[in-house]
């Protein structure tokens, strides 16, 4: 079997300035991958990269063996951050799943019974049938997730590419999403995301891979979250209490209050 991704020496910048170097990684078909590290250290460019939307500067990536091309891409479902959607876009959470169908294949500007029938039936399986004809501002953080995810999931794709989908949602919700995309993984469907919450890395995922412009470390979270590949990888002293198959990890210099003032 071919691994989902392979970036074979892999070079790449952005705004003219080389984000990685020389990078080599390789995602086996069927993993639950998170990937963590400081803020712009190049996650994103990196999830851009096995898009296929990022400019290469040399090296290969490959997705199921093959370059990643326009066509390939079409196979990647992906859910960029939330964070930079307008909200006041005049669509209903039925138009941001239907937005997955069109790949450049359609020859007609409106949706056939079946794929009518294939977005009511893929907002069921997630949970938000009830507000498919809602404006996509009048719905949860939670449901709004669950829209762009199904966008991503209606073309059927091969990977699930995230990028920090847990961010700016409560922590029940986060762990729904959490909880949902390890379920759509159980399937066999290959996930990678970005996040900032090495927690819930800690407590859902059973890979993660450490990125500080190229790759710290790799593997279980119980294996690699220790003080030295964390400290290395956000340049912060960090402190892991570990219990069983628990991780609590935190900042070692915690701010100081004058609680008498």
């Amino acid at each position: 079997m071919n691994p989902a991704i392979q970036l074979i020496d892999v070079t790449t910048s952005y705004e003219n300035n080389v984000v990685f170097t020389r990078l080599s990684l390789q995602i086996e078909s069927g993993r639950f991958v998170g990937i963590v590290g400081p803020t712009g250290c190049g996650k994103t460019t990196l999830l851009k990269t096995i898009l296929g939307v990022q400019t290469v500067f040399c090296g290969q990536v490959l997705l199921n063996g093959q370059p990643v091309d326009r066509v390939q891409s079409k196979r990647i479902g992906y859910i960029p951050q939330l964070e930079s959607v307008d909200w006041n876009f005049p669509v209903t959470v039925e138009d941001v799943i239907m937005m997955g169908l069109y790949t450049g294949r359609r020859l007609l500007p409106w949706q056939s019974k079946e794929e009518r029938e294939r977005v009511e039936d893929l907002a069921g399986k997630l949970g938000i049938y009830n507000c498919l004809r809602q404006h996509i501002s009048h719905t949860s953080g939670g449901q709004r997730q669950r829209a762009f995810l199904a966008r991503a999931l209606i073309s059927n794709p091969s990977l699930l590419v995230l990028d920090e989908p847990t961010s700016g949602v409560d922590i029940k919700t986060q762990h729904e999403v959490l909880h949902l995309l390890g379920d759509i993984n159980s399937q066999g469907m290959t996930v990678i995301l970005t996040t900032h919450d090495l927690n819930a890395v800690a407590s859902h995922l059973p890979w993660v891979i450490c990125f500080n412009n190229g790759i710290v470390a790799e593997g279980r979270p119980h294996d690699i979250f220790t003080n030295d590949i964390l400290t290395q990888t956000y340049g912060s002293d960090i402190i892991i209490i570990k219990h069983g198959d628990y991780h609590l990890i935190a900042n070692s210099t915690p701010l100081k209050f004058n609680y008498d003032r």
